[in-house]
C-alpha cells in the first residue's frame, strides 16, 4: 500500500469514532458499523513481541504453540494487543519505548482507521521489564498485611509502565491457596480470601490510578487444583468455589474498578473456565457488573481442544469462548483469526459474538484514548527526545529509581516474619558470624519466577541483571561491619551433594551465631524449586537442605535459619530446636537489606504469615481455612496442626490486650455488633500489632470452617503507649452459601475473636443475631471497622 492510499483510506478527525465529544460506547459503535469480518477480528487477537535493542520495530516472538505470524500479512486489518514487547527480551527501556512507539507508528499506520494496538506486560512483582524494580512477590504483600503500602507499590508499577507506552498490567493474582505444593503460591497473596480480597483491592486501586489496565486471575479456581499440580482439574463444589475462591474476585470488581479479567486454565467440575458462560457472563457480568474486557490466560482458548478436549478443532474452540464472554485471545492468534473468520462466515459462529466481544475492546481503547485524533505513538518517557538517534537515547529512562528501591525496601521490612525466638535475636555485634547455606551469596534468591531477571533474564545469560540484587553476604557485611563473616554454602538448593556439609559445620562451630539462609529457586516449569510448573509432592526443604539444617543444629551453636522461599516448608527440628526462624517470601531487590536489618534488630519485624508453616511436610492440603473434620482427631493418624499458623508472627517488643468490652452484643440480621478493647505497647521499642479479627459460628444450617478472617488492621504503638481499639461488626460478614444456594444471613449466636495469629486467640465475645434468615448478595457489605480512638 502506498503512503497515498493510507493517507486516502484513515479517517479524518471528523470520523465519530474520533470524535472524543462522543462517548466511549458511541465511538466503538460508529466504527463497528464501518468494520470488515477481518476487521472486526483483527481487534480481538494479539501478537507476542520482543521490542528492539536497536529501538527498531518490534519482532514477533517465536515460542512452543506456533510459528510467529507475518506482520506484514497480519497488519492491514487491524491489530488489538501487542504481547510483553518489553518482557520479552532485554532491552534497554528507552529502546525498548523507542522500539514500541515505532511499531504503533507502524500498526496504526497499516490499517484503514488508524488504531494502534493495546500493548500489556506482567507486573507481578514489579513491570516485568530489563532494569525495572523488582518488588517482593504477592506473598509477601499478604505477609504485610498493609494494603495501603501495596496500594502506593501499584501506583508506583504503573507509572512506570504508562510513561514507556505500556496499557494493560497482567495482574494481581486473587487465588487463594489452597495447597503449597502449587508452584505458583508465591504469586498468591495468601491463604484466606479476605486477606487476599482487601490486598488485591489495593494493588487494583494504585494500577488504575496510573492509568494501566489491571488485570484479574486467574478466573477462577486455579490454585484448587487436585494435589497442588499445576494446570490440573478442580474438582471443589459449588460452595467452596462461592465462599473460598469467589470472594476475592467479587470484591475486586466492586472496589477496585479494574478493566480486564483473565479466565483460568482450569476445569471445575469438568467445565473449563474458558468455556464457562455462567462464571465469565452470568455471574461476572450480569451479576457483579463488570464491564470491561475478558482475556484469555496464555493459549487457553487452544486448550479447549488440546488439554481440555471439549473442542474438536480450532473453531469450535473460539466459538466456546467467545459464546462464554472471552473477549481477547492472548498471547497471539490461534483461533479468534482465521478459525473464527470461517465459522462466522459459515453460520457456524453469530457474527453478533464477535461484535459483542469488539465492543468492549474498542470501548476500552476509546477510554485510553487510543481513538483520539491527536493520539500519540511517542510515550511520556520519551517526550521532547531527540528520536533520531537510539543511541543517545540508551540509558536516559530510568525504571528503578530511588523512591521505587526505598518503596521496594519499605515494602520488604514490612513483609519479615519472625516465627521463632529466643532471645537471641536482635543480633548484638556478634564477632563472628557463620553465614552457611546455598541461598547466601546468590543475588537472585530474593525474586519470584516472573520477575524479569528469571523469568526472561535467565535465557540470556550474556545480559547483566539490570538491578542491584545485594546478596545476604553483601547485607549482612555492611549491616555488621565490625563482625568477621564467614560463607560457606554447604548444600546447592536441590542437588543431591553432600560433600561440603562437612565444611559447613565446621565454619559453624567457630562462631558465634550462625546464619542459614535456605529457601527456593524460582523458575519456570520445573527449572526451578518455586514457580509456573514447579510443583513439589512434598513440602520438605529443597534438595538437602534439611540435612544441612540439622548438622548446624547438632552443633549446639545458636542457629538462625532464614527462608528465602515462594512457599512455607516444614522446617523440621528447627521449630523447636533453632535460636530464631524468619522467614521471607522472595522479598525483592531491597529483601536482603530488611532481613540484615531485621536481625540486628534496625527494623522491628512486623510481617505475618499469610499461609500457615506446617508442622509436617506431607500433611497437605494444610489451610487454616477449615472444618471440623479437617482438624486432628483420634480416628486419624496423621495431624495437619501448623508449627506456626496464618497470621503468625513476633516482634522485638510485647502488646497486651485487655479490657473486652461488647457495646453492642446482639443485633438483627441485617444489623451489627460493636465492641472493644485496649491495646497497650508494653515492650521498651516502638512497634506494630497486627490486630485480626475471626468469626467462629458454633451452629449453622451447611458446615462452616471452624474460624476465618473478617477482618484486620496494623497499629503502631511506641513503647508505653496504649490506645483503645474499637470494632464494628455488620451481620453480612457472617454470611455464607446456604444449602439452596443463595448467600444468607442466619440468626444465633456467634463468637468474635481478636486475636494476634489464627492460633492465638487473644480476646473472645458472643454475640447474637436475631431475627429471620436474611438473604443477602453482591450488594453486601464486606468490612469490618477496626479503628483506633
Amino acid at each position: 500500500m502506498s503512503a497515498d492510499a493510507q493517507v486516502v483510506l484513515h479517517p479524518g478527525p471528523t470520523a465519530p469514532w474520533c470524535d472524543p465529544t462522543l462517548s466511549p460506547e458511541q465511538r466503538a459503535d460508529a466504527l463497528i458499523a464501518e468494520m470488515s469480518l477481518p476487521e472486526k477480528l483483527g481487534q480481538l487477537v494479539g501478537v507476542w513481541v520482543g521490542a528492539s535493542e536497536e529501538g527498531g520495530d518490534v519482532a514477533p516472538h517465536q515460542h512452543d504453540m506456533e510459528e510467529p505470524p507475518d506482520l506484514d500479512e497480519l497488519l492491514p486489518t487491524g491489530l488489538g494487543q501487542l504481547t510483553r514487547p518489553f518482557g520479552t527480551v532485554p532491552v534497554d527501556p528507552a529502546l525498548g519505548a523507542l522500539s514500541l512507539a515505532r511499531s504503533q507508528q507502524r500498526i496504526a499506520a497499516a490499517n484503514r482507521f488508524g488504531i494502534p494496538a493495546l500493548a500489556h506486560e506482567e507486573c507481578l512483582a514489579g513491570f516485568a521489564a530489563w532494569g525495572a524494580t523488582a518488588y517482593p512477590v504477592p506473598l509477601s504483600w499478604g505477609a504485610t498485611f498493609d494494603p495501603d503500602l501495596i496500594r502506593r507499590m501499584a501506583e508506583a508499577i504503573g507509572r512506570d509502565m504508562r510513561a514507556v507506552g505500556v496499557h494493560q498490567g497482567l495482574a494481581p493474582v486473587l487465588d487463594v491457596v489452597r495447597d503449597a505444593r502449587w508452584g505458583r503460591v508465591e504469586e498468591t497473596i495468601g491463604e484466606d480470601p479476605y486477606l487476599v480480597g482487601t490486598v488485591a483491592t489495593a494493588y487494583v486501586q494504585g494500577l488504575e490510578s496510573a492509568g494501566i489496565v489491571a488485570t484479574l486471575k486467574h478466573f477462577a479456581g486455579y490454585s484448587a487444583s487436585r494435589a497442588g499440580r499445576n494446570l490440573a482439574p478442580v474438582g471443589m463444589g459449588a460452595r467452596e468455589r462461592a465462599d473460598v475462591i469467589l470472594p476475592p474476585f467479587e470484591m475486586a470488581v466492586r472496589e477496585g474498578r479494574p478493566r480486564s479479567v483473565m479466565h483460568a486454565y482450569t476445569d471445575t467440575d469438568g467445565i473449563p473456565s474458558a468455556a464457562d458462560e455462567a462464571l465469565l457472563t452470568g455471574l461476572l457480568r450480569g451479576t457483579w457488573g463488570f464491564e470491561g474486557t475478558l482475556v484469555a490466560d496464555y493459549f487457553g482458548i487452544a486448550f479447549l481442544k488440546l488439554l481440555h478436549g471439549v473442542a474438536g478443532d480450532w473453531a469450535e474452540a473460539a466459538g466456546l469462548a467467545l459464546a462464554a464472554g472471552v473477549d481477547v485471545e492472548l498471547p497471539t492468534v490461534k483461533t479468534f483469526g482465521e478459525p473464527l473468520r470461517r465459522a462466522v462466515e459459515d453460520g457456524t459462529v453469530p457474527e453478533a459474538l464477535v461484535d459483542r466481544a469488539l465492543r468492549r475492546v474498542l470501548v476500552q481503547k476509546a477510554q485510553l484514548g487510543l481513538l483520539d485524533p491527536e493520539w500519540e505513538a511517542v510515550p511520556a518517557a520519551l517526550a521532547g527526545r531527540p528520536l533520531d538517534d537510539p543511541r543517545a537515547l540508551r540509558g536516559s529512562v530510568d525504571l528503578d529509581r530511588p523512591e521505587n528501591r526505598a518503596l521496594a525496601r519499605e515494602i520488604a521490612e514490612q513483609a519479615v516474619v519472625l516465627l521463632r525466638n529466643d532471645g537471641t535475636l536482635p543480633l548484638r555485634g556478634p564477632r563472628r558470624i557463620a553465614l552457611i547455606g546455598p541461598n547466601a551469596d546468590t543475588p537472585t534468591a530474593v525474586l519470584g519466577c516472573y520477575s524479569f531477571p528469571v523469568h526472561v533474564g535467565s535465557q540470556h545469560s550474556e545480559a547483566p541483571l539490570g538491578i542491584e540484587l545485594p546478596t545476604l553476604r553483601q547485607a549482612l557485611a555492611a549491616e555488621f561491619p565490625y563482625s568477621e563473616i564467614r560463607t560457606v554454602a554447604g548444600v546447592s538448593v536441590d542437588g543431591p551433594d553432600t560433600s561440603g556439609i562437612a565444611d559447613a559445620v565446621e565454619v559453624a562451630r567457630q562462631a558465634d551465631v550462625v546464619i542459614v539462609a535456605l529457601g527456593d529457586r524460582a523458575g519456570l516449569f520445573g527449572r526451578g524449586t518455586s514457580g509456573e510448573g514447579c510443583d513439589v509432592e512434598s513440602l520438605e526443604l529443597p534438595g538437602l537442605q534439611g540435612k544441612l539444617l540439622d548438622a548446624l543444629l547438632d552443633t549446639g551453636k545458636p542457629v538462625v535459619p532464614v527462608l528465602l522461599a515462594g512457599r512455607p516448608y516444614a522446617l523440621g527440628r528447627a521449630v523447636t530446636e533453632a535460636a530464631a526462624l524468619v522467614q521471607t517470601f522472595f522479598p525483592g531487590e531491597a529483601g536482603t537489606e530488611a532481613v540484615a536489618a531485621v536481625l540486628s534488630g534496625r527494623i522491628n519485624p512486623s510481617g505475618r504469615l499469610p499461609v500457615s508453616i506446617p508442622a509436617r511436610p506431607g500433611v497437605q492440603p494444610s489451610t487454616y481455612l477449615a472444618a471440623r473434620l479437617a482438624g486432628p482427631s483420634e480416628v486419624s493418624s496423621t495431624d495437619p496442626t501448623p508449627a506456626f499458623g496464618f497470621g503468625h508472627g513476633l516482634g522485638y517488643t510485647t502488646f497486651a490486650w485487655t479490657d473486652l468490652a461488647v457495646e453492642q452484643p446482639e443485633a438483627d440480621t441485617d444489623g451489627a455488633v460493636e465492641l472493644s478493647f485496649t491495646l497497650a505497647n508494653t515492650g521498651e521499642r516502638s512497634g506494630s500489632e497486627t490486630v485480626q479479627l475471626y468469626l467462629h459460628d458454633p451452629v449453622a444450617s451447611v458446615v462452616q470452617p471452624v474460624q476465618r478472617l473478617i477482618g484486620y488492621r496494623r497499629i503502631t504503638l511506641d513503647a508505653g503507649e496504649r490506645t483503645r481499639v474499637r470494632v464494628g461488626v455488620p451481620a453480612d460478614l457472617a454470611s455464607f452459601t446456604g444449602r439452596d444456594g443463595r448467600r444468607i444471613v442466619e440468626p444465633g449466636e456467634l463468637e468474635l475473636r481478636l486475636a494476634a495469629s489464627s492460633a492465638d486467640p487473644r480476646l473472645t465475645a458472643t454475640v447474637r443475631l436475631t431475627g429471620a434468615v436474611r438473604v443477602v448478595d453482591h450488594t453486601r457489605r464486606l468490612h469490618a471497622e477496626i479503628r483506633r480512638g
